[in-house]
């Protein structure tokens, strides 16, 4: 592949926080299920940049800079580490490599998780940006990160657009992004 046909791709980090994935224990279902819900979302040309770590902070936070500052992604979302356990660390990885926080992301994520179980209080997804990027923690589960994408990703175009990324279009049959007249 030319790099021009490299770089016709937009580029999206998918980053699966977990112990037993990370050592082979289980199998990733977390991040083929963010790959599904965008390839439904997205009609733009784009590729995943998948990544399985362990819950270790200081990993997460290297995957993550290694995904905005050096493979140039557009969007990293992750998945898994935000409960309350100890080892549950992907907000804080999160928090420390952003230079700004979106609390608004977190926010509707967990109004929309209350429907569906009790538990979401419990969440602590954060969303933020680092440079040109948008970072956002969703769940671990597939069900809730479907849930939780379809409430906010039609923020997702226009953040990017404002954050002076590529545009970003999507299947108006699957999710329509809400991008304010100017």
């Amino acid at each position: 592949m030319s790099i021009e046909n490299v770089n016709s791709y937009v580029r999206i980090g998918v980053v699966t926080v977990s112990d037993r994935v990370s050592r082979g224990e289980y199998e990733d279902l977390s991040g083929p299920a963010i790959i599904a819900a965008l390839s439904d979302y997205l009609t733009s040309s784009w590729k995943p940049l998948r990544r399985v770590v362990p819950d270790e902070k200081h990993i997460i936070e290297e995957t993550l800079k290694e995904l905005c500052d050096v493979e140039r992604c557009c969007l990293v979302l992750t998945t898994g580490g935000t409960g309350p356990a100890k080892r549950d660390v992907t907000p804080e990885a999160t928090a420390a490599v952003c230079d700004r926080i979106l609390d608004g992301f977190g926010e509707q994520m967990r109004s929309v998780s209350r429907c569906y179980v009790p538990t979401a209080i419990l969440s602590r997804q954060i969303a933020g940006i680092r440079g040109q990027v948008l970072i956002i923690n969703l769940p671990g589960k597939p069900k809730s990160i479907r849930e939780c994408l379809d409430a906010v990703f039609p923020a997702v175009p226009d953040c990017i657009d404002l954050l002076e990324g590529p545009n970003l279009e999507t299947n108006e049959n699957a999710i329509t992004a809400f991008r304010p007249k100017q």
